[in-house]
């Protein structure tokens, strides 16, 4: 079956390492755009890491072509300079000034190539901060996430690399929108996307609490939620997350579990008064649940309307009934042979997501290739 492909004869190059700039790389592979990975002679180091960051490869290099290329060599940077002359978009995310001095810096291929979109994905946007170096984790901490996310006097990042991940996908956004203006000037434009503003984007809505309330904003774990009951439950055997976000959610919930008593208490009809009585109302659901097994709440609450979820894990996403059902997980060929299932673009288009069968390109497999479809040769 053919899918979704938006960006069929873009054509996009990448001088990337990492997470950042091969996310955004990846996502307009997936979108169907023609994606050259530009590699070290040695290969990419996310090629061979241990850990957490075994399966940045996998994830972020899908469906691109590689080529192997030594910028400090005369000939390969001249064929590196010959590709992005004959490119829609490149994508960079090495220090600030790196490609410049070796002449693939903006200025210096745009005059080349003035249609080209060069996508800068940075630690910071131009400023007093720009020259530092910056990982997701350096973000997390310095952005207010880290803060947010742990205990108080305990900062911790976020499960994820939320921010080389979302990072990329503003750079995708600006790319998208200079593609837009590409159409009515014909000219390229340099769009530039960074790790400590995206974290300080995301924590905004703190920002604007604090203005609004003229209280700093408490990390998530002890936050003062704005919903009396949202939180996760402990069961008879896995715990479960359930939320009651709404006056009318509250009524049926009550009925839902014979809480007689508590929906006969008019003090608490109203969301805000249960906030303010929380400390009363919590032990006694929490008590409730605790009578339950995880699957009777899940089938109790199934189909109400209710907020509620299982707590779980990443290797339980490989075999979810929904993400199989959807076609949300493509298959994809790691570089030993094995073979699993990893998620694609969460967009769909008419109803249709952009999964395919997918593989790794092993390190320059695709040189031959690249040099018949870009440059004739």
């Amino acid at each position: 079956m053919s899918r979704p492909a938006p960006l069929s004869g873009l054509k996009v190059i990448e001088f990337t390492h990492m997470v950042m700039g091969p996310a955004a790389g990846a996502m307009f592979a997936a979108l169907g755009a023609h994606v050259i990975r530009v590699e070290p002679l040695e290969g990419d180091k996310t090629r061979t890491l241990l850990g957490s960051g075994a399966g940045y490869f996998p994830m972020y290099n899908r469906h691109k072509q590689s080529i192997a290329l030594d910028l400090k060599s005369e000939e390969d940077l001249a064929l590196a300079k010959r590709l992005a002359a004959n490119s829609d978009i490149l994508i960079e995310n090495f220090r600030p000034g790196a490609l410049d001095k070796i002449g693939l810096g903006y200025e210096a291929l745009s005059a080349a190539n003035p249609r080209l979109i060069y996508c800068s994905a940075k630690g910071f946007l131009p400023g007093p901060y720009e020259d530092r170096t910056a990982l997701d984790e350096v973000a997390q901490m310095m952005g207010g996430l880290a803060y947010m996310t742990g205990p108080p006097g305990r900062p911790l990042r976020a499960g994820a690399s939320v921010i080389d991940v979302t990072g990329g996908m503003f750079g995708v956004i600006g790319v998208l929108a200079a593609l837009e203006e590409r159409h009515r000037t014909g000219k390229g434009k340099l769009i530039q996307a960074s790790l400590f503003e995206t974290t300080v984007y995301l924590v905004g809505q703190h920002m604007a609490q604090f203005a609004v309330t003229g209280k700093p904003a408490n990390p998530m774990p002890a936050r003062i939620s704005a919903w009396a009951i949202y939180d996760v439950f402990e069961t008879k055997d896995e715990p479960v997350f359930i939320g009651v976000v709404t006056d009318a959610l509250w009524e049926k919930f009550c009925k839902l579990f014979g809480l007689n008593e508590l929906w006969a208490d008019e003090s608490l009809r109203k969301n805000n008064a249960r906030v303010q009585q929380r400390d009363r109302v919590l032990p006694q659901i929490r008590a409730l649940i605790a009578g339950f097994t995880r699957a009777e709440i899940i089938q109790r609450l199934e189909g109400t309307g209710l907020p509620f979820a299982p707590i779980g894990k990443p290797e339980d996403m490989l075999d979810d009934p929904h993400l199989l059902a959807t076609g949300a997980l493509e298959s994809v060929q790691l570089g030993d042979g094995k073979t699993t299932r990893l998620p694609t673009l969460p967009i769909a288009f008419d109803g249709e997501l952009v999964a395919r069968e997918a593989s790794l390109s092993e390190i320059d497999a695709d040189r031959e290739a690249i040099l018949r479809n870009y440059l004739g040769s």
